[in-house]
């Protein structure tokens, strides 16, 4: 990594800002099938990602690959319609990049969402789980060379925010929105995993399985933003009972428990916004 890098990503950060006027205090990254969320949001701001210096584009159906930015519960709300993977040919760097950018413009929390296959046979497809932690098999991480001079050692232990988590639980009773809870082995991919691999992950102590999310935890943790992260179950890992390992059918399950997912995040940014303190600022 070199001051290239950070230079890059200072650039990006000011052209969107200039765009967009006032910072965002929230961010969200919506993975497969779940970037309609971005549409909730009043008098939006859309980038294409494409316009922004340095800003990866994914190649991958469901993920758009827009940075719109608007209101949401009376607060500035900033929201990735998609993501890059490292199974699209990105290194580490490159795959964080729009969630350091979400920090970098003001977001003090990012709430990640995934498609995520349920390796516990508890989580149904249509289900939500909220991440309390997570297994990194990718053998890739983006603090990697990201600072040349003195490596940061950065502690994960409460990678996903503790309070954050028990706003999403209180968010999910005020909606009444099931929400399980487990945690997430985050692969490389693309493709699926084995069904000896997902009796591998079970032993593992793995609930769900994607390839996304935990890169992405990394560096934000790391940036100093504070992490909730909510898998949506689209379907069930291999081996488990009633497996579809098929991306129509993950981005089809993702569009049906979008309206559920969509109410809780809703209501759990409108509890963060009370929780970081902030006025209205938008209609």
């Amino acid at each position: 990594m070199t001051d290239l890098d950070h230079r890059a990503l200072d650039a990006a950060a000011e052209l969107v800002l200039r765009q967009i006027g006032e910072p965002p205090t929230v961010g969200l990254v919506l993975g497969s099938g779940l970037g309609a969320f971005a549409e909730r949001l009043s008098h939006p701001v859309s980038l294409p990602s494409g316009e922004i210096p340095a800003m990866p584009v994914s190649r991958v159906p469901g993920h758009a690959g827009r940075l719109v930015v608007g209101g949401l519960a009376g607060a500035r709300v900033a929201c990735l319609q998609g993501r890059v993977h490292l199974y699209e040919g990105h290194g580490a760097e490159r795959v964080v990049f729009g969630a350091r950018l979400l920090e970098r413009i003001g977001c003090r929390v990012v709430v990640l969402t995934n498609a995520a296959g349920g390796v516990s046979p508890a989580l149904t497809p249509g289900s939500l789980m909220l991440i309390t932690d997570h297994l990194n098999l990718t053998g890739h991480n983006p603090l990697v060379g990201w600072y040349e001079d003195t490596p940061r050692f950065v502690d994960l232990s409460n990678a996903y925010d503790a309070e954050l988590c028990a706003e999403a639980r209180a968010a999910s009773v005020d909606v009444g929105v099931v929400l399980a809870e487990g945690i997430y082995a985050g692969l490389l991919g693309p493709s699926y995993e084995t069904k000896a691999e997902v009796r591998s992950l079970g032993r593992l102590g793995a609930d769900a399985v994607g390839m996304s999310t935990v890169l992405e935890t990394i560096a934000l943790v790391d940036a100093g933003a504070r992490v909730c992260a909510i898998s949506c179950i689209t379907n069930a890992a291999a081996g488990v009972p009633g497996a579809v390992l098929d991306h129509e059918h993950v981005q089809s399950v993702a569009a049906g428990a979008r309206d559920h997912l969509a109410r809780l995040v809703e209501r759990l940014v409108e509890r963060l916004v009370a929780q970081l303190g902030e006025s209205p600022k938008v209609d």
